[in-house]
């Protein structure tokens, strides 16, 4: 079974890293620069059949141009998605992004990222996923059992 991450951020040296951390584990991953550029965003209810979810976990920066990672999970969350697994990444948290992150139940990470912090995350998140799961193909429209072998590295 593949796992699939998505990845928001506006650095590219962070989208890079992440993504070479998630490819070296198997993944299949998809980054963004920002939320407006990924297809979940324009969606108005989460297209995802009711036992699947699109991916395996969603990490997002918190700041980007012109986008703020906590409204687009909450506005995720809100069209119904069925994610799991969020996390939230800064170099400037505020008690209010703490709080807010919190409540939609998002790991957060301080930037620089502590890598070790993160691959344990990615460890516990990996042991929670049943081996039947079965992902929605946001990209096709169909379902994937997560064997993939495309990457996206915007």
């Amino acid at each position: 079974m593949r796992h699939r991450a998505v990845i928001f951020d506006d650095d590219p040296l962070i989208r890079f890293t992440l993504w070479d951390l998630f490819d070296g584990r198997g993944y299949e991953v998809f980054t963004f620069p920002e939320p407006g550029l990924c297809p979940l965003h324009v969606v108005l209810k989460c297209p995802c059949p009711s036992d699947t979810s699109c991916a395996d976990l969603i990490l997002s920066d918190v700041n980007m141009h012109g986008s703020n990672g906590i409204d687009f999970i909450q506005q995720l969350i809100q069209k119904g998605c069925r994610q799991r697994h969020f996390a939230l990444m800064s170099g400037n948290f505020s008690e209010d992004d703490v709080a807010r992150g919190s409540v939609l139940g998002c790991e957060l990470f301080t930037k620089p990222l502590d890598m070790h912090q993160v691959v344990e995350w990615i460890d516990k998140v990996e042991r929670s996923i049943p081996s039947e799961r079965v992902l929605y193909d946001w990209v096709t429209g169909g379902l994937s059992s997560g064997m993939s072998e495309t990457d996206n590295n915007t």
